[in-house]
């Protein structure tokens, strides 16, 4: 595959990490939550890997491609595509 038709659709492990840990700093920091808050759940990680894995994650990604160009990837898909490709986790 030519690396100027990578699928729009698809998240990098990069992408997933940088999402996930941008996320958990949004929330140590105060950010509402976007999922239902579990009593026993208070680490910000668990929380932001949670709300990515209900699809709630409140971010565009932005990628260069080589040859300059930026493309917006469509996150809602590319996180349901993670998903479905990793068996429903992140990992």
């Amino acid at each position: 595959m030519n690396i100027q038709e990578w699928p729009r659709d698809i998240l990098t492990r990069f992408e997933v990490a940088r999402i996930v840990g941008a996320r958990t700093l949004q929330i140590s920091l105060g950010a509402p939550l976007l999922v239902k808050e579990q009593k026993d759940v208070t680490d910000p990680i668990k929380l932001a890997e949670e709300e990515f894995v209900a699809g709630k994650v409140p971010m565009t990604v932005r990628r260069t491609m080589p040859s300059g160009e930026k493309i917006v990837i469509d996150i809602k898909t590319s996180v349901k595509n993670w998903l479905d490709e990793h068996n429903g986790g992140i990992y």
